[in-house]
Parts: structure tokens; sequence; C-alpha cells
């Protein structure tokens, strides 16, 4: 998937010279944390989210430090901090680095994106205008149309297996020569010894993955390697 296909293409935007009070009103109303800001020629030039509201004098909420920190963070960014508290305009406090993506960038970029900068939205840039925008709750929306789609299959419980394992051995973290798989009717039994207890919920979820599993019964056994104790699935 892409992001045209999951976007929120009627984007709300601000301009720079808006008043914080303005842009903060726009937020409430739409029920929205951040709004993309766009200039007189339609060029994306900054974003704002409710983050750059936190730290606010109306509110009594700005940076206070003791002066001899004050001095070893310098005044640039004592100037910036206050400016961002203080400012009344839009482009006083918003975000001017904005990662921005093509309609065509896959879904993987952008949740990389998303994870590299600690950021919520991404807006979706063609021809230097934006043409939407993909937030957390879009790629939520994706997950859930179509989580519950499971391709149908009509292969046989050997064709299971065989895929299983297939998908075992693309699986780093997954113990392949350790791991017994067994299907009957799609009802796949695990078995065998794992070497980190966080392996059996992975090994779950893979199996059940493959079209065709009905249901996964768990023999795995964890053993500790620090006491020798072993544990059983639950079955």
């Amino acid at each position: 998937m892409h992001a045209k296909d999951v976007m929120t293409p009627s984007v709300l935007s601000t301009a720079p010279d808006a008043s914080i009070s303005d842009a903060a009103r726009l937020m409430l109303q739409n029920r929205i944390s951040g709004l993309p800001v766009i200039d007189g020629s339609g060029k994306l030039v900054g974003i704002i989210t409710e983050g750059d509201f936190l730290r606010r004098s109306e509110i009594g909420t700005q940076r206070r430090r003791p002066r001899w920190i004050e001095f070893f963070i310098g005044p640039g960014r004592l100037a910036d901090e206050y400016s961002r508290s203080s400012g009344r305009t839009v482009s006083d406090v918003m975000t001017h680095d904005v990662h921005a993506v093509a309609p065509d960038a896959p879904l993987e970029q952008i949740v990389r994106e998303m994870e590299r900068h600690r950021i919520k939205r991404v807006p979706v840039v063609d021809g230097g205008k934006v043409v939407g925008i993909v937030t957390r709750a879009n790629l939520l929306r994706a997950l859930a149309s179509i989580a519950d789609e499971v391709a149908p299959s009509s292969a046989g419980d050997n064709a299971m297996r065989e895929q299983i394992f297939a998908e075992l051995k693309r699986q780093t973290w997954a113990p392949v020569s350790t791991i017994g798989v067994t299907v009957r009717n799609g009802v796949v039994q695990l078995s065998g010894a794992l070497t980190d207890e966080r392996q059996r919920q992975a090994l779950r979820i893979l199996a059940e993955n493959v079209p065709g599993v009905k249901k996964v019964q768990d023999h795995l056994v964890w053993i500790d390697p620090e006491t020798g104790m072993y544990f059983e699935g639950q079955g």
C-alpha cells in the first residue's frame, strides 16, 4: 500500500501569519492534533502540532531553569525557546523542517519516517503542493480494514507445513532446527525447545498467518538457561 491509498485528501491547513489562537481553535474544532502550514503560493513551509502549545507563557508552562544551567545552554537555544513560548503567530512556533512524502511512497517508508523523527503525521506532497496527509490514525484505519481479510487457501496440510517452515527459515529469530511442526485438518501443532520465551508468541503468530490454518496448538518447551527448569505451552 502507498500514501495515496490511506491518506486524508482534504487537508486542513493554516498560514504562517495566522495567530496562535486561531490555529489552536481550528485544531480543537476539527479534533485534529496538527496542521500543515502553507504560504500564499501554496508551498508547504512548516507544521504546527499540539506539542508546540505545551510550553506557553500564557498558561505558565514555559521552561524555567536555574541561571547556571542557562549559562551552559547558551543564548541561541534560550532565545529560540523564548520565541516558541511567547510568539504570537504560527511561524514563530511551527516546526520548519517538515518530513513529507510523495503520493506513491510505500507505507513502510512513512512508518520509518514516523519512528525515526518521532512524529505522528506526514504531509503528502505532489508537484510542490500538499495533496493529503497520513497520520497514525490513517494507518490504524488501514490496518482495521484488512486485518481480518485472510486469504482463502485450498492448500492441504503438507503444503501448509511447508509454508510454515519456509517462513521460519526467513526469520533470524526462529530456532528452526529445534522446532517441530505437524498439521492435521488445518490444525498446527508446534513442538520442540525454545531458547527464549518470547519466541513462543512469535511462532504462534507466524503459524496463524499461513492461509488455511484454523488453529495453533502450543506444545513448545522453554528451558530457563539459568535454572535448567522447563516450561510448557498452554496448548
